[in-house]
């Protein structure tokens, strides 16, 4: 095959003139941090979802943080969650003080299996936190059931699932809270930034004071036509606060989330079609229940031959990857903090020696699609 002269990475985020218009015009208005987009760009998130109310920061991890300390979860208790996850959910659990207790998944989708969670709970055990997993959703009818039956708290991870449905329900509709992603790598971006959702107003109000320093009236109420600047802190907080700036440009590109998923779900059938039948490669599996499936990521796994030696040669081809995830659980902090070992999670390990995710992004052009697929079966078998 010929190799091509431009690189093809991994991911590029998709930025329109809409987006682009959006900035501009914050840019203009002389505000720039956390004020009226920011509580637009909330208030979408709240219809897409359904929730009862979003709150804007500056990243999933920062919302991950705020949540765990919103629910008083801290040292001692336990936060059931897959290893198969990026390392910045089991990075919160551990600086607040709790443990990570590990679920495996189901090798196919690689999302959490539901029947395996109720063995895990303890009398420490305060939250599970299923992942959805490059856009496709966990099996949430059961996980919530057994939630409920021992008063556990759910946090989806919603990273990935900008768009994703479970059934009918949107990813953060529920009933409980979530955690999305805007890096530029996911569906829709604002460069960095993150949505909570929930429905707890309670919960909700003291998530808004712990984002901004424990107060709780951002700087637009403040220092906007009328605010008064005066301020007080029960608790307090961090500099967790989305700026105008950055929730201009997720406004643009959630107005384009049909659009942009739609291709990312016609680049995914073209990558099933074109790697179809191959030897040694795993395609991504879809969950068998009901759903709407993003596809954040094409993740395959590589079986016909070591994957360090596959990447070379993608690499040797122009063509970018990823590696999404390295298992939590044989993280080396996480192993010399909390005991884990190789051999618990057997579906999981068996999976995440062979992952590997290839370039998907809705600007890719079908003849990219079908470079990368020329080059897999080329390197498998060429």
């Amino acid at each position: 095959m010929k190799i091509r002269e431009e690189y093809l990475p991994l991911s590029r985020p998709s930025i329109g003139h809409a987006e682009i218009r959006a900035v501009i015009e914050c840019l203009q208005s002389k505000w720039i941090t956390t004020g009226p987009l920011c509580k637009d760009f909330e208030d979408r998130f709240v219809e897409l979802t359904d929730a009862g109310f979003a709150v804007g920061v500056t990243s999933a991890t920062a919302g991950m943080h705020i949540v765990l300390l919103g629910l008083g979860i801290g040292e001692g208790d336990e936060v059931i969650t897959p290893s198969m996850t990026f390392a910045s959910t089991v990075n919160m659990i551990a600086r607040v003080g709790a443990k990570p207790v590990f679920v495996d998944v189901d090798y196919g989708t690689l999302n959490i299996r539901p029947e395996q969670i109720e063995a895990r709970i303890t009398e420490k055990t305060k939250a599970v936190v299923p992942v959805h997993f490059a856009g496709a959703p966990a099996d949430m009818d059961p996980i919530l059931a057994v939630a409920d039956r021992h008063g556990l708290a759910v946090i989806e991870d919603a990273a990935h699932a900008v768009g994703t449905r479970y059934g009918g329900v949107h990813a953060g509709g529920f009933g409980r809270i979530a955690i999305f992603s805007f890096h530029p790598l996911k569906n829709i971006t604002t460069a960095e930034g993150g949505m909570i959702t929930l429905s707890d107003p309670e919960l909700a109000k003291k998530i808004r004071g712990l984002r901004f320093h424990g107060i709780e009236r951002d700087a637009w109420k403040r220092y906007g036509k009328g605010g008064n600047p005066d301020y007080d802190i029960r608790e307090p907080g961090f500099k967790y606060n989305l700026p105008d700036l950055l929730a201009a440009l997720g406004i643009g590109q959630l107005s384009r989330l049909l659009e942009l998923n739609e291709r990312r779900a016609q680049l995914a059938a073209l990558y099933c079609e074109g790697l179809k039948g191959v030897e040694g490669i795993d395609l991504p599996e879809v969950p068998s229940y009901p759903h709407r499936h993003a596809w954040h990521l094409f993740v395959v796994k590589v079986t016909g031959m070591e994957r360090d030696r596959f990447m070379e040669r993608l690499s040797d081809c122009n063509i970018g990857y990823g590696l999404h995830f390295p298992p939590c659980h044989l993280l080396e902090f996480v192993r010399r903090r909390f005991g884990t070992a190789p051999g618990m999670l057997p579906e999981t390990e068996r999976a995440a020696g062979r992952i590997l995710s290839l370039p998907f992004f809705p600007d890719m052009k079908d003849e990219d699609v079908a470079y990368v697929c020329e080059a897999v079966k080329e390197i498998l078998h060429g």
